[in-house]
């Protein structure tokens, strides 16, 4: 196993990048720890930021233990949507360290500027986050260094401290220009790239957590996808277009039921039971309806009469069939943000 002085917490964003390089500039081997889960990061981009900004970059899910903490209520609460920042940068910490010892490192980085972000990067939160994932003498943000007491790594000389910085607030202009130093001229956004942080995201999941009774993070995974319509603990997704298609297949369980419109072109639909019960006849008959209606091809066959649309449904290794008129149902709907809201603020104030 190679071994590195540090592991560096990596999202892809310039802060990231800048924090690796600028230990890098020391002379510390470093490696980009990039985490993901259903709601950050991106495996398939890995090579190409190692290429563009000369990293060496892991990529560990960490989607399970994600969502245990999100669906017990973060112990810091929610941001403005359903974003768990505090207890999001406690747990990567806790898993980056877990990793210290299999890769002999020493100190752990972090991009973190002091006064940047509202929820996670005031100082007391920066303290709580040292604190709770107990790295208070190991983990190093070295683009706010000059503003926190220094690590034992400093006071020995291990790191030179006096090439340490000391960013503050929200701007981007020291990034920038120590980007610029560095050669990076491909900037990453300023957006966190969270989906938690996002109103649109934060109304399907809230769903899934209220009516799943243990969630897990195939649910996650599945409900970024499609659209996604609830009739009290039946919960469809339907694909919008083939990208949508093509990545809830492999979220489908085999106690899913699995809708396609036989004959024409189809969205690819998962039926979900929340409590895991059988859906009965009558409710198959709407949703095939639904799905039927999201066809063009199948929608004008119906007007013209000239080919009844079967619905084949797939179930529990079994294969049925169905005709069905194409219709939409009210009764099957997707929630809108402000519909959540208030429940969204009674979670706030219960933590």
């Amino acid at each position: 196993m190679k071994q590195y002085d540090g592991l560096a917490l990596f999202s892809g964003g310039l802060d990231s990048i800048l924090a690796a390089r600028l230990m890098m500039e020391q002379g510390k081997k470093i490696l980009c720890l990039h985490f993901t889960s259903p709601f950050f990061g991106d495996e398939k981009a890995v090579p190409y930021w190692e290429k563009k900004y000369g990293l060496e970059i892991k990529a560990i899910n960490i989607a399970d233990d994600y969502c245990t903490m999100l669906i017990n209520n973060p112990a810091n609460g929610f941001g403005s949507a359903l974003n768990p920042c505090v207890d999001c940068k406690i747990i990567m910490m806790k898993h980056a360290k877990a990793l210290m010892q299999e890769y002999g490192a020493k100190f752990l980085v972090s991009g973190e500027v002091l006064g940047q972000r509202p929820m996670s990067q005031r100082r007391d939160t920066l303290n709580v986050i040292r604190r709770d994932a107990d790295v208070k003498d190991i983990l190093l943000r070295p683009l706010c260094a000059k503003h926190m007491d220094p690590l034992p790594i400093e006071l020995s000389g291990e790191v030179d401290r006096s090439k340490l910085l000391g960013f503050f607030g929200r701007g981007r202009k020291d990034q920038l220009a120590l980007a610029k130093h560095f050669n990076i001229t491909d900037i990453p956004t300023a957006a966190g790239g969270c989906k938690l942080t996002e109103k649109e995201n934060a109304r399907r999941y809230y769903e899934v957590m209220q009516k799943v009774s243990l969630p897990t993070a195939n649910d996650f995974y599945l409900a970024n996808h499609s659209r996604q319509l609830w009739k009290g603990h039946i919960w469809v997704s339907i694909g919008r277009k083939q990208a949508d298609n093509e990545q809830m297949q492999q979220y489908a369980k085999n106690t899913d039921y699995v809708l396609r419109i036989e004959h024409f072109p189809s969205p690819f639909c998962i039926v979900r039971h929340t409590q895991g019960l059988a859906i009965s006849s009558e409710e198959l008959h709407i949703i095939g309806g639904i799905l039927a209606s999201y066809s063009n091809k199948a929608c004008s066959a119906y007007e013209e009469k000239t080919t009844p649309i079967s619905i084949k449904i797939e179930y529990q290794n079994e294969i049925s069939r169905i005709n069905v008129i194409p219709k939409r149902c009210d009764t099957y709907k997707e929630l809108h943000f402000d519909e959540i809201k208030d429940a969204l603020q009674e979670l706030k104030k219960a933590k």
